[in-house]
């Protein structure tokens, strides 16, 4: 959809749904028999993103808009183009991995970390990831050890976590100077 904004440059809008064209002009009370009507229909589905008199915010939760900015911020990569189209590439593929580990670590530690697991991906990265401390290795480079600084909010909570994912793998998590 095009609209003029407010400083006279024509501006571009977008909104794709799952939602039927039908079920659409229902839920925004107009005819079923405009489903041919290219027209009301883009315009029952703008309607029904943004109604009329209200403000976005009030009817909208805006997970998705969320969703987008959470991504952006997290792995904090929204800026870093690369002139080559091979590099830019890459760096989209490292961007979907980082955001993959940062869901399935919060969901890893979520039985044991409840108010981890509650975090979005922003403070998930800047509080949870960036925990300070140290890693024991053994002779054959083995982690063996992980000391969380037990000054950190989340070192607490993070240690049982941790404890109760590598206890398989024989590795000690435990609060200490770091």
């Amino acid at each position: 959809m095009r609209c003029r904004k407010q400083n006279g440059q024509w501006g571009v809008g977008v909104v794709i749904s799952s939602l039927p064209a039908l079920a659409v002009l229902l839920l925004t009370g107009q005819s079923a028999d405009q489903t041919e009507d290219n027209a009301a229909v883009l315009l029952a589905y703008v309607r029904f993103y943004d109604p009329p008199g209200r403000a976005c915010r009030d009817l909208r939760g805006g997970g998705v808009e969320t969703e987008i900015k959470e991504d952006k911020q997290a792995p904090a990569t929204s800026k870093r183009n690369k002139k080559r189209f091979v590099a830019q590439q890459m760096l989209c593929r490292l961007e979907v991995l980082a955001h993959n580990l940062l869901v399935w670590a919060r969901g890893w530690l979520a039985p044991h970390c409840p108010r981890i697991a509650r975090l979005g991906l922003l403070r998930l990265m800047r509080d949870v990831v960036h925990v300070t401390g140290q890693i024991v290795l053994d002779s054959h480079q083995s982690v063996r050890q992980i000391i969380l600084n037990p000054a950190d909010p989340f070192a607490r909570e993070l240690q049982t976590g941790l404890a109760a994912l590598l206890a398989y793998e024989h590795v000690a998590v435990r609060l200490g100077e770091t």
